[in-house]
């Protein structure tokens, strides 16, 4: 499990929620919003193999056919126990066998290339028989049909008659001369299931029946007369008949769900792990993302590496105005395994950590990132954040007290194979204590043998990296013409807060500016010499960072070789075993012939002419041994 505070920090949840909006169904959603690190190795390069088989079929247009799918696992389970369903709960059951049908013949539609996704998807039955049963008894609307039994048809045959003779004896009332004289106005009218006459109050004791009720004025009262009524006890005798019927239907239909409910739920299982790898496919397509080679090794590379937030943020912006993400190149574990990022504020420090973070742990999710190819994610067992300004009015605690309860926490779970990424460190007390503590929690980091990104705006932090193989500074660069913020991380520089410059931009006094840099330079006492290692620093940055482009290309180079080498190998052990097999032919074999693109039945072999006589539809045919394959092998076109 991650640290579930870090996890609020760097927004995880914004990232699963916009990934739920990718998936189709209500189960993906649900998994979507659950999505958490996975272990171990093996299972992460399996996820994101399958979500680049994924990534492939929605690229050919082969998306999975989700369309009427229903979270129904509640239903099955009451039905194996013998519950009986409503008829909208049985008509949401059919669409999602349905579905399952659809499921067993899209993985029939798929080939090699999406091994992985056939084999997730062998455990679906197709059970659109079951779907085909309950559509035959129900409508669109959830009606039982006539046809759903003989019985049900033949007694909705006797209401129908029965309405027909209700139908005619009002009628025939209606028609009475004597009757129409008392009748407020000359119709019938339906009170329920009952057909009433409209009488005037005045002439209720002329007409035998049933009063059902009163009109508002009280002048008019609706009256089923005895001859109507004595045919509507009949009515509901066999309503009730029909009741019990429908009934009968609907639970011999929920049994034959409950015989299924097994197949079905694990169906529901697969699809919605399914519907989960779609929508990892799907963001991933959305923000141009790609999957990291994960390693147990300690290496994060991050190459032209994207917040997802602010990607999502920049795109509802109009096209012809749209921010784009300042993209970063970060490294730990590949020379150093410390980063101490200094720069001004609003520079992208702390986006910086929060991309590191978030990225990472995406990666661990097995979800493609948005970084550039060849990025490198080591398997982190806790990922820990103290970014921003976390001051506690529950407990008290000042800005400062709260940051080092925080660090305090993070060090007494932190490994060798964690993250640690820490905000402004030192920050919120004395300068000279905070440098003082910020270089004992960054020896802390060192010790711990973890992962870690510190920004800072202490400037004796800056020369730490100086003394330290382990750690490396970088910085957020500043456009010093502009004065303005590029949002770039360079790696062996460290920042300056270009505060100076900053106030003069923003129109402080001259003179004021003039006493500052005064002070300023009393205080540098060994900026030549800082300047100097600086410079040594971003020279051995530059030539390791060359190194490590020029090793990747190469290791590309090499899996490409060693791919196209398996393949070429393949190909010729396949074409030994070929001839082999025509070698080996007897009479009564099953062969394709490529010559008919059609199976073929073998007649005779000659081994000298390399000829085999086939039987193909009611004739015999004499071909060549490099036109017959086997069987269950089809043919190159």
């Amino acid at each position: 499990m991650m640290d579930a505070h870090t996890l609020g920090l760097l927004e995880f949840d914004k990232v699963r929620e916009l990934l739920a909006g990718y998936a189709s169904t209500t189960l993906g959603r649900e998994l979507a919003r659950q999505v958490e690190p996975i272990a171990p190795l093996a299972a992460i390069r399996k996820e994101q193999e399958l979500v680049g088989e994924m990534v492939m079929a929605l690229t050919a247009n082969q998306s999975p056919p989700f369309g009427g799918f229903h979270d129904v696992r509640l239903m099955a389970r009451r039905a194996a126990i013998g519950t009986m369903l409503s008829a909208e709960q049985l008509l949401q059951v059919s669409e999602t066998l349905t579905c399952t049908g659809a499921m067993y013949r899209y993985r029939m539609r798929l080939d090699q290339r999406h091994a992985g996704l056939i084999d997730l998807l062998g455990g679906i039955e197709d059970l659109g028989v079951t779907a085909k049963t309950i559509g035959g008894c129900l409508d669109g609307r959830g009606h039982v049909l006539d046809m759903a039994s003989r019985e049900l048809a033949a007694v909705r045959q006797k209401l129908y008659d029965l309405e027909e003779k209700v139908k005619a004896e009002v009628k025939r009332l209606l028609r009475d001369p004597e009757l129409r004289k008392i009748l407020s106005y000359p119709n019938a009218t339906v009170n329920g299931d009952h057909y009433v006459l409209p009488v005037s109050v005045n002439h209720r004791h002329k007409i035998t029946g049933v009063v059902h009720r009163v009109s508002p004025t009280g002048e008019t009262v609706f009256i089923e007369p005895a001859s109507v009524a004595n045919l509507s006890v009949e009515r509901v005798t066999l309503k009730a008949e029909e009741d019990r019927e429908v009934k009968r239907v609907l639970r011999r239909l929920s049994a034959e769900v409950g015989r299924v409910a097994r197949p079905l739920i694990n169906a529901l299982d697969v699809i919605a792990k399914l519907d989960l790898l779609t929508a990892k496919a799907r963001f991933g397509r959305e923000f141009d993302m790609t999957a990291p080679d994960i390693n147990t090794d300690g290496r994060l590379w991050l190459r032209d590496a994207r917040h997802p937030l602010l990607l999502n943020l920049f795109k509802a912006d109009p096209p012809e105005s749209r921010r784009k993400v300042v993209p970063i190149d970060l490294r730990l574990g590949l020379g150093f395994n410390l980063l101490i990022i200094t720069g001004p504020n609003t520079g992208g420090k702390t986006v910086t950590l929060k991309t590191t973070g978030l990225l990472s742990l995406m990666a661990l999710c097995g979800m493609p990132i948005p970084a550039g190819e060849g990025s490198l994610v080591p398997v982190f067992d806790k990922i820990f954040a103290d970014i921003g300004d976390e001051q506690s009015l529950e407990q008290s605690l000042s800005t400062f007290s709260s940051h080092i309860s925080r660090i305090a926490a993070i060090f007494s779970q932190a490994t060798n194979k964690s993250l640690v990424l820490l905000d402004e460190l030192g920050a919120g007390t004395d300068p000279t204590e905070g440098a003082a503590l910020g270089r004992a929690i960054l020896d802390e980091v060192v010790l711990t043998g973890c992962r870690g990104i510190v920004t800072t705006h202490l400037g004796d932090l800056k020369t730490y990296a100086f003394n330290n193989d382990s750690a490396e500074n970088g910085a957020v660069e500043f456009d010093i013409e502009t004065l303005r913020p590029t949002y770039r991380l360079q790696i062996g520089q460290f920042g300056m807060s270009n505060a100076l410059q900053i106030a003069k931009r923003l129109k402080l006094p001259k003179e004021l500016l003039r006493r500052a840099r005064r002070y300023l330079k009393r205080r540098k006492g060994k900026t030549s010499e800082l300047t100097r290692l600086q410079e040594l620093r971003e020279e051995a940055e530059k030539a390791r960072d060359a190194a490590l482009s020029a090793q990747h290309e190469a290791e590309k180079s090499r899996a490409e070789y060693e791919r196209l080498s398996q393949a070429i190998t393949k190909e010729a052990a396949d074409a030994v075993a070929l001839q082999e097999m025509r070698t080996r032919l007897q009479p009564g074999d099953q062969v394709h012939v490529k010559r008919f693109d059609a199976p073929g039945k073998v007649q005779r072999v000659n081994a000298v002419k390399q000829t085999v006589t086939v039987g193909v539809g009611i004739a015999n045919w004499e071909v060549p041994f490099d036109e017959i394959f086997p069987k269950r092998i089809n043919a190159p076109a």
